[in-house]
C-alpha cells in the first residue's frame, strides 16, 4: 500500500544567485577545487542561471499525474531535490503534514552505483532523520532496461539520425573509476553502473540496428589526480574525426532529462568540437518529454502496488528497491573514497 509518490531528484539553480550555492551543496566534501567550480558556474551564467533540470521536472510530474489517473492509481505526487529547493528534507515534512504514512519514491536516474542509486538511499534516509514522524519511504527500482525506456531512446535516436553513414555514441555521467570498481552487490564483481550504462546502450543499439556504436563518458568534476570513467564525449569526438567518421549521433543513455550536463556538455562543448572538424553533429532527446516515460512510472508504481511482474530486457537482476533508505543488497554501491589530503 501506498498514498503518494515522490519524485525525488538532482536540483538545479532557478537564478543567478543560485549557482554557486547549488554548486557548493553538491561538491561537499568532494575535494573539487574552486577553480573547477568557477568553470562550472560560467556554464550555469551563461543559461542565465537557471538550470532547466527543475522546470523539466514539474513538466513529467504532471504528464504522470495524468497517468496514474488514468491508471486509476490515486496518489498524489511530492517533488523533492537532493541539492536545491524544493529540498527533499522540507518535502518530506510537507507530506507529513499532509497525513502522508507511505510513500513510493521515484528517482530520476535509470541506474545503480552510488551516485545514480545509494545516495538516493541516503537522501531518503537524511530526510526521514530530519522529520519527526515522517512518512515511510519505498524507492522503486533501477529501470534502465525497461522496455519504454529503451524504446523511447531508440525511437529518439531514429529522429535525429542522419541519412548516410553515421557513428552512434552513448553518453552517460563518468564516475570515479573507484566508486564504479565498488558499485553493485558483492556477489555482483563490481562495475554494476557502467555495466548497465553498456547493456541499455547495446539495447538501443540494436533496436536501431547499429552494428557498431561507442559508450564514452562526460562531465567529471573531481579532482585531476582521481581516475574517472573515460574517453571524455568531447575527446572521443576528435578520435572519430582522426578515424575518418564523418557523422555523430550522440544518445544520452544516462540521463531521463535535458539538464544542464547534456545542453551544456553535449549540444555546446561536443557540437562545437564537430563543427570545429568539419563532421555532422546530431543528438537524440532524452526521454521525461516522451509519453512512455510517464508510462513507465506508472508501470513501476503497479509493481509494487498490484506485485505486476517486472517488466526488463536485461538479465541483470532486479535492484535499487528498498525502504527507508536501507540498503537493497550487503555493501551494495559503496561511496567512493575521497583522496587523501596527507
Amino acid at each position: 500500500m501506498a498514498d503518494a509518490l515522490l519524485w525525488l531528484s538532482f536540483g538545479g539553480p532557478e537564478g543567478p544567485a543560485d549557482v554557486r550555492p547549488f554548486l557548493e551543496n553538491v561538491t561537499r566534501g568532494r575535494g573539487v577545487p574552486a577553480a573547477r567550480l568557477d568553470e562550472v558556474e560560467k556554464h550555469y551564467q551563461h543559461f542565465g542561471g537557471v538550470s532547466p533540470i527543475n522546470e523539466l521536472n514539474r513538466s513529467a510530474i504532471a504528464a504522470v499525474e495524468s497517468a496514474l489517473a488514468a491508471a486509476g492509481l490515486d496518489l498524489p505526487i511530492y517533488f523533492g531535490n537532493r541539492n536545491w529547493h524544493p529540498m527533499v528534507e522540507d518535502t518530506v515534512a510537507t507530506m507529513r503534514d499532509d497525513g502522508i504514512r507511505r510513500a513510493l519514491v521515484f528517482p530520476t536516474s535509470a541506474y545503480g552505483g552510488y551516485s545514480a542509486c545509494r545516495q538516493y538511499h541516503e537522501d531518503i534516509s537524511r530526510a526521514r532523520d530530519a522529520v519527526e514522524g515522517a512518512p515511510d519511504l519505498v524507492k522503486l527500482r533501477q529501470f534502465f532496461d525497461h522496455p519504454l525506456f529503451v524504446a523511447a531512446f531508440a525511437d529518439a535516436v531514429r529522429a535525429v539520425a542522419p541519412v548516410g553513414d553515421y557513428r552512434l555514441v552513448f553518453t552517460a555521467h563518468s564516475v570515479p573509476d573507484s566508486a564504479d570498481l565498488a558499485a553493485g552487490p558483492v556477489s555482483f564483481g563490481g562495475r554494476l553502473y557502467s555495466r548497465q550504462v553498456a547493456e541499455a546502450s547495446r539495447l538501443v543499439a540494436e533496436s536501431v540496428g547499429a552494428a557498431e556504436y561507442d559508450v564514452v563518458w562526460q562531465s567529471r568534476s573531481g579532482p585531476p589526480q582521481v581516475p574517472w570513467l573515460e574517453p571524455d564525449i568531447v575527446d572521443h569526438v576528435e578520435a572519430l574525426h582522426g578515424a575518418g567518421v564523418r557523422s555523430v549521433v550522440v544518445c544520452p543513455i544516462g540521463f531521463v532529462s535535458d539538464h544542464l550536463e547534456v545542453v551544456w556538455d553535449l549540444d555546446t562543448e561536443a557540437r562545437e568540437k564537430a563543427e570545429e572538424l568539419g563532421m555532422g553533429f546530431a543528438r537524440a532527446a532524452t526521454p521525461n518529454g516522451d509519453a512512455r516515460f510517464a508510462e513507465l512510472v506508472v508501470e513501476l508504481v503497479r509493481e509494487h502496488l498490484q506485485g505486476e511482474t517486472a517488466e526488463k530486457l536485461s538479465d541483470f537482476p532486479v535492484l535499487g528497491c528498498a525502504a527507508n533508505g536501507a540498503l537493497c543488497a550487503v555493501a551494495c554501491c559503496e561511496p567512493p573514497k575521497r583522496p587523501s589530503r596527507g
